[in-house]
């Protein structure tokens, strides 16, 4: 059954493909200029709704069109699809750096650096409405670290045979996130999922068994969740009906990129938010408050941190709409201090156990949204 879903997948992605390349075709023998939209991939053109979850697209969008000076882009874009077609018919993958490499055999059509390719990449994932991976194309980065109260339910690649990985049972390790998850199924009895931003804390708390003390399932992002990551976080909380919470350094970036782009995306990949975003995460920690309850050291705000804070003040559509959020990015700036998970070691290595969680998770209302 699953590999009839699989075909049919492929199928639908290959003639999809075909289709836009079928059209573009016609267009130029009928002596007309071919022409693709894309929609605009930005905060700009995003809003944001709670009842949906997840920012969405305005619906605004630019148009390529095979001109003299666009003529490369075009032609790289046509290169990118094809090379898509040949991955997802031989079920094979590619990632973005394998990607740049492979076009070096494109003549006049290669591309100069990664970034260039990565932005086509982009464009035609945007173009189809998919994410890169149904396309072929796989992140460099693994998708995350998973410890505690969960068994993962996969198959073997050569037998079809189901695999139940118990993710006790890693010893001083962890259970890494695959790049595609769609397959997983999940056994748990858990009661939370904390997401956790540094590999530091999250290799702290599976040392001392937290998940076994607080009857949970921890997964390290690794600073901004991969896309693998977030879908997976997003289909066990969803499927086994259990909340996310959110443990962060106290920071713009910790806040507004790491925590906001896991509940409820990004506007570069607003396209797939649906899929990718969890809507049913809060933000435990660290916030402006613990900084002084917990009379945490801190360090100075940078530039950068201070223009990131401001931007997501007058742009950011999650933020806007929140009024705690925006009084803690202000509480940030008018402080003009920063925080790390760490900095609870100030009070001894084990106080994030001992006392910081319990103390958080004794109430969760009080989280931010």
């Amino acid at each position: 059954m699953e590999q009839k879903k699989k075909t049919g997948r492929v199928l639908d992605m290959v003639a999809r493909i075909k289709k836009q390349a079928g059209e573009i075709e016609k267009r130029i023998l009928a002596g007309r200029k071919p022409s693709m939209k894309f929609p605009i991939r930005s905060l700009a053109n995003v809003r944001y709704r709670p009842k949906v979850g997840f920012f969405e697209l305005k619906g605004r969008q630019k148009e390529r069109t095979l001109t003299v000076g666009t003529v490369k882009t075009f032609a790289q874009t046509l290169r990118v699809m094809s090379f898509s077609k040949e991955l997802v018919e031989q079920d094979d993958i590619a990632t973005k750096r394998e990607a740049y490499y492979v076009s070096k055999n494109w003549g006049p059509a290669r591309f100069k650096e990664q970034p260039e390719s990565d932005t086509v990449i982009d464009d035609v994932e945007a173009l189809f409405g998919v994410n890169r991976e149904q396309l072929g194309f796989i992140p460099e980065e693994k998708g995350g670290d998973v410890a505690g109260k969960l068994v993962v339910i996969d198959e073997d690649r050569d037998t079809g045979k189901k695999l139940r990985i118990d993710c006790t049972k890693f010893g001083s390790g962890a259970y890494s996130i695959p790049i595609t998850v769609e397959q997983l199924g999940f056994e748990t009895d858990a009661t939370f999922i904390l997401a956790i931003e540094t590999a530091g804390m999250f290799q702290r708390l599976v040392k001392h068994n937290y998940w076994k003390k607080a009857n949970c399932i921890l997964i390290s992002m690794g600073g901004v969740p991969t896309r693998a990551c977030r879908r997976f976080i997003r289909r066990l909380s969803d499927e086994k009906k259990i909340p996310v919470y959110v443990f962060v350094d106290c920071d713009p970036y910790g806040i507004g990129n790491i925590y906001r782009t896991l509940k409820v995306g990004s506007g570069n990949a607003a396209h797939i938010n649906e899929y990718f975003c969890v809507p049913r995460a809060r933000f435990l920690g660290i916030t402006p408050d613990d900084i002084v309850k917990y009379k945490l050291p801190t360090h100075p705000l940078k530039e950068v941190d201070i223009k990131r804070a401001n931007d997501a003040l007058k742009n950011d559509p999650f933020v806007l709409h929140h009024k705690r959020w925006q009084r803690a990015f202000e509480k940030m700036i008018d402080s003009g201090v920063r925080a790390e998970q760490q900095a609870l070691a100030k009070w001894g290595l084990n106080y994030v156990i001992d006392s910081y969680l319990p103390e958080k998770l004794a109430d969760p209302e009080k989280f931010l949204p």
